[in-house]
């Protein structure tokens, strides 16, 4: 089976300060996630 191999590597971004949390007793980091499976849902009121 052929694998896919990516050309260079991006890092995401810290997140900003000053972020509202929901369900989170404090500012999350990237760090603190690293090796984790992390889902982001970004939702607006319409």
């Amino acid at each position: 089976m052929p694998t896919t191999q990516y050309a260079g590597k991006v890092n995401a971004p810290e997140f900003p300060a000053g972020l509202d949390w929901l369900n989170s007793e404090r500012p999350v980091t990237l760090r603190e996630l690293r090796g984790k499976l992390v889902i982001l849902d970004f939702w607006t009121y319409c």
